[in-house]
C-alpha cells in the first residue's frame, strides 16, 4: 500500500504521526506524495473551527489531486466528532490510528471504539521528517475540563509513559544523534510514573544524570505546576532549556474563573516574576485566548496591560473558538467576530514588540544554536537558542544538527542574524 499522511495540531500529534508512519513502513507499506497514494490519512486536530477547516481543505485537495484514493481521518477529530466526516471514507479514533492498515479495507465509515485510555509504545526508528528537534510524547490526556476545551473528550484521562521506557528512548535518541528532544504531552505537568510515583520534576532530575540528547526542552506547562521546586529544577539543570511556554490564557480574574482555570492574575504575575528573577536568560512564552464569552474592553485591557508589563519573550494568541460539547460554547454574550479580530491583532502587535525587545538584549552576545537543514532565502539556515530565539546564519551542510556557538550581530526584518565565531 502506498500512503500519504498529514498532521495538523499539536506536538503530541506530530509524535503520533511519527509512530504511525514507522508502523506502516515496517509492515511494508510505502510513504509517498499525495498524488501517488492509495490511502491518504489526516491525523487531525479538533481544537478549533480552524482545525475543522484544515480537514475539509485536505479532503478537497485529495479529491482534486487523487480522486481514487481512500481518505482516512484519525485522531482527536475522529474521537470527538466521528459524525463530521466531510466526505472521508473512514473515521477512526486514537487507539485505532496505531493500527490504521487494518482499517484501509473497511467498508464502514466510522470505526471509533471510544477507547482513549490507550498510550502507544515509544516506537523510535530514525529522526522525524524535516526536524532537528525530536518531539517525544511522554504523557497523554487531561481531566481538567476547562470550560472552553474539547481535549479531555478527545484524549481521555491523564496517562504517563513508564519511566523505564522514557530512559530507554532517551538513550536511543542520544545514540542516533538527536541533539534536542522536546518532551511533549497533552498536560505535560500531569506526568507521573505509576510504578515509582515520579513526577515531571523528578523525571527531569533523573534525566540530568542519564544518557540523553544534550538539550531537553519542555512543551507547554500549566501555571499551577510552576512551584519553587520546579523553578529550581530548571535553574540548576545543564540539560533542560531555559525556555518555558505557559498556558496562561488570560490575566483577567473574572475570565479565568469562567474558563475554570484555578489560578489568578496575581498568581500568574508572581510565578513569571520569580522565574525571570531566578533563571538567567529565561525565555517565557504565553498562550492567550482572546474574545472569551463576556470578555469586555476592561477584561481585555487588564490582560493586555499585564502582559505589556512583563519581560516575556513571545505570545501565542488564539481567538476563542466555541467547541460543541464544552461549557463555554453555551455561555451567553459571545464576543462579535470583528471585535475578536481587532483584539487578536492588538496582542499580535504586542507579541512583535516583546520579541524585538527580547532579541535586542542579545545583540553582540554569544549563543548556542542547533542549525536545521532547511535553507532560507537561498543561503541561510536557522537554529534555536536555549531560550528559543531563532537565529539565522549562513548555511553550511557541515553544521546541521550540531551544537554550535555563534555571535548575534543584529536584527533584520524582525529576525536575529548571527555569525560564526572564528
Amino acid at each position: 500500500m502506498r500512503f500519504y499522511i498529514k498532521t495538523t495540531g499539536c506536538r503530541a500529534n506530530q509524535w503520533d504521526t511519527y509512530v504511525i508512519t514507522n508502523l506502516l513502513t515496517d509492515e511494508g507499506h510505502i510513504q509517498c506524495p499525495l498524488e501517488d497514494a492509495e490511502v491518504c490519512i489526516i491525523n487531525a486536530c479538533t481544537l478549533t473551527d480552524g482545525a475543522e477547516r484544515d480537514i475539509r481543505r485536505f479532503i478537497n485537495q485529495c479529491r482534486e489531486k487523487n480522486p481514487s484514493s481512500k481518505i482516512i481521518i484519525s485522531g482527536c477529530h475522529g474521537e470527538v466528532y466521528p459524525e463530521k466526516g466531510y466526505g472521508a471514507d473512514v473515521i477512526i479514533g486514537h487507539k485505532e490510528k496505531f493500527n490504521v492498515s487494518y482499517y484501509t479495507g473497511s467498508k464502514d465509515n466510522t470505526l471509533n471504539l471510544t477507547d482513549n485510555s490507550f498510550l502507544e509504545k515509544a516506537y523510535i526508528k530514525g529522526v522525524q521528517t524535516g526536524k532537528t528537534r525530536f518531539f517525544f510524547k511522554i504523557q497523554d490526556g487531561c481531566d481538567r475540563f476547562c470550560s472552553y476545551c474539547i481535549v479531555p473528550y478527545a484524549r481521555g484521562k491523564p496517562k504517563s509513559r513508564d519511566l523505564k521506557e522514557i530512559l530507554q528512548a532517551m538513550e536511543t535518541l542520544s545514540y542516533i544523534g538527536i541533539k534536542e528532544v522536546v518532551l511533549t504531552g497533552i498536560e505535560l505537568s500531569a506526568y507521573r510514573d505509576e510504578k515509582t510515583n515520579t513526577d515531571l520534576k523528578g523525571l527531569l532530575n533523573i534525566l540530568e544524570l542519564s544518557i540523553t540528547p544534550p538539550r531537553i526542552r519542555l512543551s507547554s506547562i500549566d501555571p499551577l505546576y510552576i512551584s519553587e521546586g520546579f523553578i529550581n529544577t530548571i535553574k540548576n539543570s545543564k540539560k533542560v532549556a531555559k525556555s518555558i511556554h505557559i498556558s496562561a490564557q488570560s490575566f483577567s480574574n473574572r475570565i479565568l474563573k469562567l474558563m475554570k482555570r484555578n489560578y489568578t492574575k496575581e498568581y500568574l504575575m508572581d510565578r513569571i516574576h520569580k522565574m525571570i528573577e531566578q533563571i538567567d536568560d529565561i525565555g517565557i512564552g504565553l498562550d492567550i485566548i482572546v474574545g472569551f464569552p463576556t470578555e469586555d474592553e476592561d477584561a481585555f485591557k487588564e490582560t493586555f496591560d499585564a502582559i505589556d508589563s512583563l519581560q516575556i519573550h513571545y505570545l501565542h494568541v488564539f481567538p476563542f473558538s466555541p467547541r460543541e460539547k464544552t461549557e463555554a460554547a453555551n455561555l451567553p454574550h459571545h464576543v462579535p467576530l470583528n471585535i475578536k479580530r481587532k483584539r487578536v491583532e492588538e496582542l499580535r502587535r504586542l507579541d512583535r514588540k516583546k520579541r524585538l525587545a527580547f532579541y535586542e538584549k542579545y545583540i553582540g552576545k554569544h549563543v548556542t544554536i542547533i542549525p536545521e537543514g532547511k535553507v532560507y532565502k537561498g543561503s541561510l539556515t536557522k537554529g534555536y537558542t536555549e531560550n528559543y530565539m531563532p537565529v539565522f546564519v549562513p548555511y553550511k551542510k557541515s553544521i546541521e544538527n550540531t551544537l554550535i556557538e555563534v555571535k548575534i550581530k543584529g536584527i533584520k526584518d524582525g529576525f536575529l542574524e548571527g555569525e560564526y565565531i572564528k
